[in-house]
C-alpha cells in the first residue's frame, strides 16, 4: 500500500470512529429544543434563536477551543484529560498544593467520562432506532428490544481494533453525513429565510427575552456538541491533522446544513405538524433507509467514546492510578490501538441498564450533558496550565481561556438543572469511579509507607550478600522491585533458602509522563558488587511494558546471553488482610483496595513474561 494509499485509509478511519458521537446529534439535539423536557414553542423567533445557538456552540466550542486550542495541548501526540495531567508532572505533589489539586481535578474529569461512554451509547442507538416508530407507530413495542441488539452486537466487535472498525464503518459514517447535507440543503432550499440564523444576535435575543427558560435551553443546545471530548480523547490513535482537515472540509459542513434543514421544516410547517424534525426532514419512503443507516451512524458515535475509555483506562494504569488490567494491543503498527475486556463488558452491562431503564431517548437526554460539561470546564483549566508549550502570547492565552472558560461554565450551569430528572446518573458514576482511583493510588502509598518501615537498601543489601554470602546458584535471576528498597519477598527468600542466582538484576519499571519512551532511553543498567546489577526499564503511559522483549533487546548493554543463560522471573504476591490495627485508610476503603489488588492482573500476564519462568513468593501483609 503507499503513502497516499495509507493516508487516505487513516483519514477514513478517524472519519469512522472520531464523528461518530457529534455527527449524530442532529438525530436528536433539535427534537430535544422544542419537545424535550424543558421545550420552546416552535415559533419562528424561538427556531432562529435556537439555530443560532447551535450554529455558535459549534463553532466556538467545537471549531475555535477544541481543534484550534485544545488539540495543540498534546503530550507527545496523546490526547485527552489524563494526557493533560501527566504534562503538569504531579503524581509527587504535595497534598493540598495546586499541582495536587489539579491533579484531583484530571481524574475527576477523566472519571466523568466514563460515565458518558455509557450514555452515548444509550442515547444515540435509542434515537436512531426511535425512527421506526415515525414510520411505523405500532412499532414502537420493537424499539427496546431492536436497541438491545445492536448494542450487545456494538459491544462484541470491539475485540477486533479500533482501526479495524473504523476501517469498516468509515464509508458508512462518510454516506451519513453526505446524507444530513443532502436533507438539509432540500430543507434550507424549502425555506431560505432560514439562514438568519447565523446571525448570533438571534441566540442572545431569546436567551435575554425568555429569562430562565432562555438559560435552560442551553442545557438541551449543549446536545449538539457532546462529541467534543471523546474527540480529543482519541486523537492519540489518528492525529491532529486528520482530524482538523475532516472537520472543516466535511462535518461540520454537513451538521449545519442538517440543522438549518430541520429549522426550515419548523418554519414551512404549522405549529403542531411536525414532532421529530430529523426523521419528517426526509420524504416519507426514505424513513425505514434512513433508520437503517442512523443505527449503523449511532453505532460509530459509540466507537467514538467506547475508544476513548479504552485510552483513559490504559492511561490510568500505565500512572498506576487504576490496577493493572489486561489490555490487548490490535494493530502492530499503532500503539493507541488497544481493545480492554473488563472496560468493554462493564461498559455494555451499565448501557444496557441506561436503555432499561430510562426506556426513551428524550428521558436519557436529560441524563446526558453534564459529565461531558464539567470535564470541558476541567480540560479548559488544564490546557491553560501547560498553555506555555505553545508559541502564543502569555496575555493573549489568558484572554482566551477566560473567555472559554466563562462559555464552558455557563454551559455546566445550565445542565446543572438536569441533576433531577437524570443528571445524577453520570456525577454518580464518576464519584465510583473517582473513589476507586483514590483508593488504589492512596493504598499504594500507604503500602510503600509500610515498606520503608523496615526497608533495606539496595547498596545495604549488597554488603550483606558480601559479609554472608550466600549459596550461588546458576543462571540469571530477575527481581521486580517498585523503587529504590529491597522488596520483602527477596528478603524472605534469602532467609528461607540461604541461596541467589549467580547473576542477579534488580529491575524497576519506571512509567514517564510521556507516551511514549524513545527505544535509547528505554534500558538504564548499572552493575553493582556481590554479583548484583540494577535495571531500570522505562515506557509511556501509552505503551504495554514487555520486560522480556526489553531485555532481549538490551542483552548486550547487561552483558548477558539470553540464548545461553538460563533466566528466572522472581514476583511478590502480597495477601492483603484489611484490618482495624493498622492505622491508615477506614475499613470500608482498605477493603476496597484488597478487592482491587486481588483482582488486578497478574504481573506474569501485564509484563508479558513467560509463566514456566516465573516464581512467585507470597506473603501476607496486614493494612
Amino acid at each position: 500500500m503507499t503513502n497516499q494509499q495509507n493516508h487516505y485509509s487513516l483519514w477514513l478511519a478517524a472519519l469512522g470512529v472520531v464523528f461518530g458521537d457529534i455527527g449524530t446529534s442532529p438525530i436528536y439535539a433539535m427534537r430535544e429544543c422544542f419537545f424535550g423536557g424543558n421545550p420552546m414553542a416552535p415559533e419562528p423567533a424561538n427556531v432562529l434563536g435556537v439555530l443560532s445557538l447551535i450554529t455558535w456552540a459549534l463553532i466556538l466550542v467545537v471549531s475555535v477551543k477544541y481543534l484550534l486550542f485544545v488539540l495543540r495541548a498534546d503530550n507527545h501526540g496523546e490526547g485527552g484529560v489524563i494526557a493533560l495531567v501527566a504534562l503538569l508532572n504531579p503524581w509527587r505533589a504535595k497534598p493540598g498544593s495546586q499541582r495536587n489539586l489539579l491533579m484531583l481535578l484530571g481524574l475527576f474529569g477523566g472519571a466523568l467520562l466514563y460515565g458518558d461512554g455509557t450514555i452515548t451509547p444509550a442515547i444515540s442507538v435509542l434515537s436512531a432506532v426511535e425512527g421506526l416508530e415515525v414510520a411505523v407507530p405500532a412499532f414502537k413495542p420493537l424499539v427496546i428490544p431492536v436497541t438491545l441488539v445492536i448494542i450487545v452486537g456494538l459491544f462484541a466487535i470491539q475485540k477486533h481494533g479500533t482501526q479495524g472498525i473504523g476501517t469498516l464503518f468509515g464509508p458508512v459514517i462518510a454516506v451519513w453525513f453526505l446524507v444530513l447535507a443532502v436533507l438539509g440543503g432540500v430543507g434550507i432550499a424549502h425555506h431560505p429565510a432560514v439562514l438568519q440564523a447565523l446571525n448570533p444576535l438571534y441566540g442572545l435575543a431569546l436567551i435575554s427575552q425568555h429569562g430562565l427558560a432562555g438559560f435552560l435551553v442551553l442545557g438541551t443546545v449543549f446536545l449538539a456538541v457532546t462529541g467534543c471530548e471523546a474527540l480529543y480523547a482519541d486523537m492519540g490513535h489518528f492525529g491532529a491533522r486528520p482530524i482538523r482537515h475532516i472537520w472543516f472540509y466535511l462535518v461540520f459542513p454537513a451538521l449545519l446544513l442538517n440543522y438549518f434543514g430541520q429549522g426550515a421544516l419548523l418554519l414551512d410547517r404549522p405549529i403542531g405538524s411536525i414532532t421529530d424534525p430529523f426523521y419528517q426532514l426526509a420524504p416519507a419512503w426514505t424513513i425505514f433507509p434512513l433508520v437503517a443507516l442512523a443505527s449503523m451512524a449511532t453505532v460509530i458515535a459509540s466507537q467514538a467514546v467506547i475508544s476513548g475509555a479504552f485510552s483513559l483506562t490504559r492511561q490510568l494504569v500505565m500512572l498506576r492510578q487504576l490496577p493493572r488490567m489486561r489490555i490487548v494491543q490490535t494493530a502492530a503498527d499503532q500503539q493507541g490501538q488497544i481493545y480492554i475486556p473488563a472496560v468493554n463488558w462493564l461498559l455494555m452491562l451499565a448501557t444496557i441498564g441506561l436503555v432499561l431503564g430510562f426506556k426513551s431517548s428524550s428521558a436519557l437526554a436529560a441524563a446526558y450533558g453534564i459529565a461531558v460539561a464539567a470535564t470541558m470546564v476541567i480540560t479548559t483549566v488544564l490546557a491553560f496550565k501547560v498553555a506555555h508549550r505553545f508559541d502564543w502570547n502569555t496575555r493573549a492565552v489568558a484572554i482566551f481561556s477566560v473567555f472559554m472558560l466563562t462559555l464552558d461554565l455557563t454551559f455546566f450551569g445550565a445542565n446543572l438543572f438536569k441533576i433531577a430528572d437524570g443528571g445524577w446518573y453520570p456525577v454518580v458514576t464518576a464519584a465510583l469511579i473517582f473513589l476507586t482511583i483514590t483508593t488504589w493510588s492512596k493504598g499504594r502509598k500507604l503500602l510503600t509507607k509500610h515498606y520503608e518501615k523496615a526497608a533495606m537498601r539496595v547498596d545495604e543489601f549488597s554488603q550483606c550478600l558480601r559479609h554472608s554470602p550466600p549459596v550461588r546458584t546458576p543462571g540469571t535471576g530477575v527481581f521486580l522491585m517498585g523503587g529504590e528498597l529491597i522488596p520483602p519477598y527477596l528478603r524472605q527468600h534469602l532467609a528461607r533458602n540461604r541461596a541467589m542466582p549467580e547473576t542477579v538484576l534488580l529491575l524497576t519499571v519506571i512509567t514517564e509522563d510521556i507516551p511514549v519512551v524513545p527505544a535509547e532511553r528505554a534500558l538504564k543498567f548499572t552493575m553493582l558488587q556481590a554479583g548484583l546489577s540494577r535495571v531500570y526499564l522505562h515506557h509511556g503511559f501509552m505503551e504495554q511494558p514487555d520486560i522480556p522483549a526489553a531485555l532481549h533487546s538490551g542483552q548486550q548493554l547487561l552483558g548477558l546471553d539470553l540464548g545461553r543463560d538460563e533466566l528466572t522471573y522472581y514476583l511478590g504476591r502480597e495477601t492483603l488482610i484489611p484490618t482495624v490495627e493498622v492505622p491508615g485508610m477506614a475499613l470500608w476503603r482498605e477493603r476496597l483496595f484488597a478487592f482491587l489488588s486481588h483482582n488486578a492482573t497478574r504481573p506474569t500476564a501485564f509484563y508479558k513474561l513467560p509463566p514456566k519462568d516465573v516464581i512467585e513468593l507470597g506473603f501476607q501483609l496486614e493494612i
